[in-house]
């Protein structure tokens, strides 16, 4: 999983995961595009290929690609990770 100055390299927790969305959405000027790839799902787990072309604030537009990984118990996702 990867880390940054504003992420841990794992989120646990619905509570945690919601927050790091605000705060991620709080970092965006603009998100131009997003491409979902089909999901890859084994055992308590699944992934998928996300694509953005998105400006972050007093950045210039770039193009991400990351892995997301979720890990499910008992029906609900209880952690997430990304991989650049």
């Amino acid at each position: 999983p990867h880390t940054t100055p504003a992420f841990e390299k794992e989120t646990k927790g619905l509570n945690a995961i919601i927050e790091k969305g605000h705060k991620f959405d709080a970092m965006t000027q603009e998100l131009h595009h997003v491409d979902v790839s089909e999901p890859i799902v084994t055992g308590n787990a699944f992934a998928f290929k996300l694509t953005m072309d998105i400006t972050m604030k007093e950045r210039s537009r770039e193009t991400w690609e990351e892995i997301c990984v979720y890990t499910v118990k008992d029906g609900k996702i209880i952690s997430e990770q990304f991989f650049l």
